[in-house]
């Protein structure tokens, strides 16, 4: 498998506010990963994109020293994204030291950094982007921090920067919980956007319908494995999903094992520019 969706972020990078927020929903403080933990969670996994967050305004921010650092520790096949944030006025030199250190991707987290996504002003950044030929993964959906922004983090938004830059790669996580149709709907129209499936399972009806949609709208093929570790190893994200496969409704057609089967065998690296 490739997992397209893993965290390598400290509990230090976390500012107070959110760890208070993050202990009541995931039942406990964020531990730290070691490159060691990693590798152990990451057996069978062909490679593994890892990155941090960063989110100014919410105190979050994981350096590229630490993501680049992680990854030169680890055993596991690894390809590092940066975590920015567009708000910093030094924004395009971050990116320029990611690049130097040998990051393909940028992890990009709205919701919390409180910026939108179809703000022209952000262009530059993501021509620049494009232009260093990095991929864009977007945190889009929900988030348990009240001082989260839920206007800006429709998978929606999405459409106009692809709109504008076409040749930017961007992923756009979760499949976009909870508007993983509008995630469909915006894969289907933009060709060099796609989505990853981390954490789907962990709301097996949304998970279902999210996949069944994928199959309805004819974007399977757009679709990544990801497992959101630390907060799930890749064994359980695949038994996770493998268990959506059981879900029936009367009158609608499941979801196909063959849909499952090019998911978790697919090396989408070529595809996304970083092979």
């Amino acid at each position: 498998m490739i997992d397209v969706h893993t965290h390598c972020m400290l509990a230090e990078d976390w500012g107070c506010e959110w760890d208070d927020h993050w202990r009541p929903v995931y039942g406990g403080p964020w531990q730290d990963v070691t490159p060691e933990d990693y590798d152990r969670a990451m057996t069978g996994v062909r490679a593994a994109f890892v990155f941090g967050i960063r989110a100014t305004s919410a105190g979050v921010a994981t350096s590229n020293e630490h993501v680049a650092r992680f990854c030169a520790g680890t055993r596991t096949e690894t390809v590092g994204f940066m975590a920015l944030d567009p708000t910093d006025p030094d924004v395009l030199e971050q990116l320029a030291d990611g690049v130097g250190r040998g990051l393909r991707g940028i992890k990009l987290y709205p919701v919390l950094a409180h910026f939108d996504p179809r703000d022209p002003a952000h262009d530059p950044f993501y021509a620049a982007a494009a232009a260093a030929g990095l991929v864009v993964l977007w945190h889009m959906g929900a988030t348990p921090s009240p001082a989260g922004d839920l206007d800006v983090t429709n998978p929606l938004t999405v459409d106009a920067v692809a709109r504008r830059h076409p040749e930017l790669t961007q992923i756009i996580a979760h499949m976009g919980h909870p508007w993983q149709r509008e995630t469909m709907i915006v894969l289907r129209k933009n060709r060099r956007v796609f989505s990853d499936v981390s954490a789907s399972w962990a709301r097996p009806l949304d998970g279902y319908l999210s996949l069944v949609r994928a199959q309805e709208w004819g974007v399977t093929d757009k679709l990544l494995f990801g497992s959101d570790f630390p907060l799930w190893t890749p064994d359980e994200a695949v038994k996770g999903l493998r268990s959506l496969t059981g879900i029936r409704v009367p009158g609608l057609e499941g979801v196909r094992q063959e849909t499952l089967d090019a998911l978790l065998d697919a090396d989408p690296r070529p595809l996304l520019g970083l092979a």
